[in-house]
């Protein structure tokens, strides 16, 4: 099954590629694999939330946006390959999660990202991981991901 059809089944549009917020570009290919900025999660060109998780958002809302930024990166990665088919499979996540200080579940928020990468790519979406709680991130994002896709 192609990428885009899997994505048809899911019901996932891919967002448009959002613009960077400050001087780099959103992904970049490098033998045979494609690395992402890091994506917020942008939904129409706004950050749906802002503050910290586990005080001003919820755990269960962070991982809805880790998702969001999965498909961002996976729109970025498509746009500098030229096109999803182009997109083999996923090699590895870095999450990062404004964390209030005694928040500890980063894990289960990047989950949202890892679990829908998983469910496009099946097999090929299984990856190498980081979920890491910061301070504050840019736009006071609740969350931002990486990802390092390979090509087909």
């Amino acid at each position: 099954m192609t990428v885009t059809a899997r994505l048809e089944e899911l019901g996932i549009e891919l967002p448009e590629v959002a613009a960077p917020v400050a001087s780099y570009v959103p992904a970049v290919l490098h033998g045979g694999l494609v690395y992402t900025s890091g994506q917020l999660p942008f939904a129409s060109g706004a950050l749906p939330a802002t503050g910290k998780v586990g005080a001003e958002v919820t755990a269960e809302d962070a991982n809805a946006h880790a998702r969001t930024c999965a498909l961002n990166a996976l729109a970025a990665a498509a746009a500098a390959a030229g096109g999803v088919e182009k997109i083999g499979g996923v090699l590895r996540v870095g999450g990062f999660v404004a964390s209030a200080p005694s928040f500890t579940g980063q894990p289960g928020v990047i989950n949202g990202a890892s679990e829908v990468l998983g469910e496009i790519f099946r097999d090929a979406g299984r990856h190498a991981r980081a979920a890491v709680g910061v301070a504050v991130l840019p736009l006071d994002s609740p969350v931002e991901v990486e990802v390092t896709f390979v090509l087909a």
